[in-house]
């Protein structure tokens, strides 16, 4: 079985997991209602996706 000759160094295993991290999810504004949402998906406060409404919301 195969045994490594020398400890990995700190360096070297940072530098194998630099990829290995979270991501910041991006907001885009809604152009209805001005709100923040997740690009690509529908406004959760107004319903609206792409200019048309596709969910029915109540208004608070």
């Amino acid at each position: 079985m195969a045994v490594p000759k020398r400890r990995t160094s700190k360096s070297r295993r940072d530098k194998r997991r630099s990829h290995l991290h979270l991501t910041a999810p991006s907001f885009s504004t809604c152009p209805q209602c001005r709100e923040l949402c997740l690009p690509h998906r529908v406004c959760p406060s107004c319903g609206y996706y792409k200019g048309q409404q596709v969910l029915v919301t109540e208004e608070v």
